[in-house]
């Protein structure tokens, strides 16, 4: 058995990390990030696809999915931290809870800031705010996802602590609804759609900033049987995340057709499946949140990063890898559907 954080305990030492996944947005950004600090990183994933594994860190290969595969892997280790950034499913929980109990003295599941209550019934939003969300899937698993790790640190000590992130990004992650297809609609002078009418406000989070914070609280002890949100404390219309990639691609005044979230999702359907629950589930609501939790147990952190920054990282990632400049021809005839729907109804 790990004793509570192993060697590391108390002290300023590097800690002895393991990162399942390693290779998606916010799991690339906190590896690196733990890199550089001194930690030492061993990263688990299949090895088939993700952002390169940064110099320094240890790469095994086996499917988390194959418990036996996972054992075999790290016959016998034991980590300070185990930070899980590809479970999913309550399924999947338990099958971690077997997985990593007594091997590790802080099980960190990265779930969701879109499992807090939508429509939020205040702001800003809190860690005590409930979690509940009626229209995405997606939330609910990983709402049941911490219910299982919960019970499990409740009934038998395992030593979870949830981390709420929300929209993270890095240069590789337009977060517009059409992602790439909507900066190619500004620079072509077309009409591009946004969800409602423009205002409800939206936090933006690079995966640089987010990377600090969440590496700071890996292996505090603290931290076990809690949850924290990670965003920055920028918040902005989505008129402005708009007109910011607007400007980042060069384009003065992009035109902006605001059209209900509801009709996009009712129109979406057979275009993409996920597109509408992941709006009215998460995008067509207001959400500001406070991080005051996360900055009382890491002292010094905070966001750095303003979107207008973020947004012109992005714009000249692609233009630079002009291979990623993709169009997405179905999208191209959801927006005109949707324009010509919103003239015709005007």
């Amino acid at each position: 058995m790990v004793t509570a954080f192993g060697p590391n305990a108390g002290t300023a030492a590097p800690r002895n990390l393991l990162f399942l996944g390693g290779t998606g947005v916010i799991s690339a950004a906190a590896a690196q990030h733990a890199v550089v600090l001194g930690h030492r990183v061993t990263i688990l994933n299949r090895g088939q696809s993700g952002k390169p594994v940064p110099d320094g860190a240890e790469v095994l290969q086996a499917d988390i999915r194959d418990p036996e595969a996972v054992r075999g892997a790290l016959a016998g280790r034991t980590f300070d931290s185990v930070a899980d950034f590809i479970t999913f499913t309550p399924d999947q929980a338990r099958a971690s809870v077997e997985l990593f109990r007594g091997r590790t003295g802080q099980y960190v599941f990265i779930s969701t800031a879109s499992a807090y209550q939508k429509p939020p019934a205040r702001l800003p939003i809190l860690e005590s705010t409930p979690l509940k969300n009626p229209f995405w899937q997606y939330s609910r698993d990983k709402i049941a996802c911490e219910d299982v790790l919960f019970e499990a640190y409740r009934s038998a000590d395992f030593p979870v602590t949830v981390v709420r992130p929300s929209h993270t990004y890095d240069r590789t992650r337009v977060g517009l609804i059409g992602g790439w297809t909507d900066i190619h609609r500004m620079r072509a002078g077309r009409p591009v759609v946004v969800h409602g009418d423009g205002t409800s406000l939206w936090t933006l989070t690079h995966a640089r900033d987010f990377a600090k914070a969440f590496v700071g609280l890996l292996g505090r002890p603290e931290a076990v049987g809690d949850s924290y949100t990670i965003t920055s404390d920028e918040y902005l219309p989505w008129d402005r995340i708009y007109g910011l990639f607007a400007r980042a691609a060069g384009v003065s005044e992009p035109e902006l057709v605001h059209i209900a979230s509801e009709t996009i999702a009712a129109q979406s359907t057979a275009y993409s499946p996920h597109l509408g629950p992941s709006l009215l589930g998460d995008r067509a609501h207001s959400v500001v949140f406070d991080n005051s939790k996360i900055k009382a147990l890491v002292p010094g952190y905070t966001a750095t990063i303003p979107f207008a920054d973020g947004a012109r990282e992005i714009v000249n990632w692609y233009d630079t890898h002009p291979e990623l400049q993709v169009v997405d021809h179905k999208f191209m005839e959801l927006s005109d559907r949707l324009v010509r729907w919103s003239r015709s109804a005007g």
